[in-house]
C-alpha cells in the first residue's frame, strides 16, 4: 500500500524535484503511474489528428526530432543527426539511429520513415481526411531515402521551421505493415517505436501504456507503466486524485479547482500543484460564409465589445491572461494589436462601427463551442461572451455546443457562423500561431486568403534561421489579422499539474507544446 501522503502544496515548477528516494521495485501495479486528463484522443491514427491526440502519440510513437525536457529547439530522437545540407536551406537530411525497431519487433528503417510521410499526404489527397496534419508540410516537396538509414527531405522553398515540424507528433513514424497506404488504420491498436507500447485502449476511458523494450531514442524512461484515464469533468478528475484513484492530473483542470488548491495552506492539503508558463491560447473564428459574420463591421463591432479581462477574472479566476494577439506572450513576435486598435471595451464605439455601416438592428449570431474538449469552464465562458455582447444592445446571441468529434466535423464542414477553438502549439515559434490559420486550406477549414501573409511575410521569415530577426514580419502579419478580424484571440493559458506528493518529475513532464512526457514521471518511496 502507498505510504501516508505528506501535507504539501507547491506553487512553482522548481519545487517538485529532489524530494525523495526513487523506488527500485519492479513494474507491479503499485508502481504503475496513473494520469488523469480531459484530452481523450479523437483518433489513434496520426495521419488524421491535428489536436490533443498528440498527447498520447508523443508517448507511443517516435519522430525524427523531438523536444527534450526544457528544450525549445528540436533535437534528434529516432534520428541520430539531422541538418540542412545546402546553402539555400531547402534540403534537410536525417541519419537514423542504428537498430531501431517498432514495438512489435519489426525494423524501423528509412523506408518506413518515407512511407509514413507519403502515406499522410496520400490520405489527405484522397479526401480521407480534411484539414489534417499534412497542412504542416506545406513546404515539403519530396522525401527520398539513401540506404537503410538516411532520409532526405527536399523542400519547395526555404523553411527554417521545418525541423520544428519534424518534431511534432503529427510526423509520427508508423509501421508500413500495420498502417494502410491510402486509408486510416481501424481498431484500437498502435504500432509505434516510442518510449511506451500501447497495451490496451478503451475509447474515451483509458489507455494502458507499458515500457517499450525496443525503444531507442532521446528519452530516459523513469517508470515502467502508465495508465491514462480520460475524464469529461475537472471536478471528477480532481476527486479521483484526492481519492488516490489517479496520481497526476493534466490538461482540463478547472480554474476553481486550481484556485482552491492555491488558497489552501500547507496543512490543509495533501496534493502538490505545479504551475508553469504556457502557450495555449483560446480564440474565436468567424466564418465568412455566414451572412452576418462575413460583414467586416460586424466582426469589428464584436471585437470592440469583448472584455477579455472579465473572462480571465470572472470565469478563469486569473488562471489565464487576456490575449490581444494570436502570438502569445513569451514568444518572439508577440504584439498587442487588438488592444492597440480597440482599447478597452466600448459599446458606444461598437455602435458607431455598425451604424456607419448602415446596421441599426441587433445582429443575430450563433456561437458554437465544444462541450467536452477544453475543460468545464468553456460553457461559462461562452455564457459570459453572450452576456457581454447582448449587454451592448448590439447583438442577439445564441449559444450551441457539440461533443468534440461532432463539433470538429461541423466546423470542418463550414456549419458554424462563429466558433471557439483552443490552440496548443505544434512548436514554440510565432509561425505556428499564424500560418495554420491562413490560406485557402487551413486547419480550421475556413478559407482565409491573405496574399501578403501567405505569399510574402511567411516565406520571408522562413528563410531566416535567426528567429529573433523576423519580428517585423510577424508584427506586420498580426496587423493584417487585426484589420480583418477573422480570428479573435481571447486569452492565454498557464500550465498546471496536480499530483500526489509521491510522484516526482511533474515540472519536467511538459514539452513546449504542453504535451505531457509520461516518461519523466516517477514514484518516490519516502521523503
Amino acid at each position: 500500500m502507498r505510504g501516508r501522503r505528506r501535507l504539501a502544496a507547491l506553487a512553482s515548477m522548481s519545487l517538485l524535484s529532489g524530494c525523495g528516494v526513487l523506488s527500485a521495485e519492479g513494474p507491479d501495479e503499485e508502481e504503475r503511474i496513473t494520469v488523469g486528463t480531459m484530452s481523450a484522443p479523437s483518433t489513434l491514427d496520426p495521419a488524421k489528428a491535428w489536436d490533443s491526440s498528440w498527447e498520447l502519440y508523443r508517448n507511443v510513437f517516435q519522430t525524427l526530432l523531438s523536444f527534450p525536457s526544457g528544450a525549445t529547439e528540436p533535437e534528434p530522437d529516432a534520428a541520430q543527426s539531422c541538418e540542412f545540407t545546402d546553402a539555400s536551406n531547402t534540403v534537410f537530411s536525417c541519419e537514423l539511429r542504428e537498430g531501431l525497431k517498432f514495438s512489435d519487433g519489426d525494423t524501423l528503417d528509412a523506408a518506413a520513415v518515407k512511407y509514413s510521410f507519403d502515406r499522410m499526404r496520400t490520405i489527405e489527397a484522397k479526401g480521407v481526411v480534411k484539414g489534417g496534419p499534412v497542412g504542416l508540410l506545406g513546404s515539403l516537396d519530396t522525401v527520398r531515402t539513401k540506404g537503410e538509414r538516411t532520409v532526405i527531405f527536399r523542400l519547395k522553398k526555404a523553411d527554417a521551421t521545418f525541423p520544428f515540424v519534424l518534431a511534432t507528433p503529427a510526423m509520427s513514424i508508423v509501421n508500413p505493415d500495420d498502417y494502410p497506404a491510402d486509408k486510416l488504420r481501424e481498431g484500437n491498436e498502435i504500432t509505434g517505436s516510442g518510449p511506451y507500447a500501447l497495451e490496451a485502449y478503451t475509447p474515451n476511458q483509458e489507455a494502458e501504456l507499458v515500457k517499450n523494450s525496443h525503444y531507442k531514442g532521446a528519452a530516459e524512461v523513469k517508470n515502467d507503466a502508465v495508465t491514462i484515464r480520460y475524464f469529461k469533468k475537472s471536478s471528477a478528475m480532481v476527486d479521483a486524485l484526492k481519492d488516490n484513484r489517479i496520481d497526476v492530473t493534466f490538461r482540463g483542470l478547472a480554474s476553481e479547482d486550481i484556485v482552491a488548491m492555491q488558497s489552501k495552506s500547507r496543512r490543509e492539503q495533501d496534493i502538490e500543484l505545479v504551475e508553469g508558463a504556457g502557450t495555449e491560447i483560446r480564440y474565436l473564428v468567424f466564418n465568412t460564409k455566414d451572412p452576418w459574420a462575413r460583414k467586416l463591421p460586424v466582426r469589428r463591432a464584436f471585437a470592440q465589445v469583448i472584455d477579455r479581462g472579465a473572462l480571465a477574472h470572472k470565469i478563469y479566476k486569473d488562471t489565464v491572461e487576456p490575449l490581444y494577439s494570436m502570438v502569445p506572450r513569451g514568444l518572439t513576435g508577440h504584439a498587442t494589436g487588438f488592444f492597440d486598435d480597440y482599447g478597452n471595451p466600448s459599446a458606444a464605439k461598437a455602435r458607431k462601427i455598425l451604424t456607419d455601416a448602415g446596421i441599426n438592428e441587433p445582429v443575430p449570431l450563433t456561437l458554437w463551442h465544444t462541450s467536452d474538449r477544453y475543460g468545464s469552464a468553456t460553457a461559462a465562458e461562452f455564457a459570459e461572451l453572450k452576456r457581454q455582447l447582448e449587454a451592448s444592445g448590439l447583438f442577439k446571441i445564441t449559444i450551441k455546443s457539440r461533443p468534440w468529434t461532432e463539433f470538429q466535423e461541423g466546423y470542418s464542414n463550414g456549419e458554424y457562423p462563429v466558433f471557439g477553438r483552443g490552440w496548443f502549439p505544434d512548436f514554440p515559434d510565432a509561425d505556428n500561431f499564424i500560418a495554420p490559420f491562413v490560406g485557402p486550406k487551413n486547419v480550421l477549414n475556413t478559407p482565409y486568403v491573405s496574399k501578403e501573409i501567405t505569399d510574402e511575410l511567411l516565406p520571408r521569415q522562413r528563410r531566416e534561421t535567426d528567429r529573433g530577426a523576423v519580428i517585423d514580419d510577424f508584427e506586420r502579419a498580426q496587423e493584417i489579422l487585426v484589420d480583418d478580424v477573422r480570428l479573435l484571440p481571447l486569452w492565454q493559458g498557464k500550465q498546471y499539474i496536480m499530483s500526489s506528493e509521491e510522484i516526482a518529475g511533474g515540472e519536467r513532464a511538459l514539452d513546449p507544446s504542453a504535451i505531457m512526457m509520461m516518461w519523466e514521471l516517477q514514484r518516490k518511496t519516502s521523503w
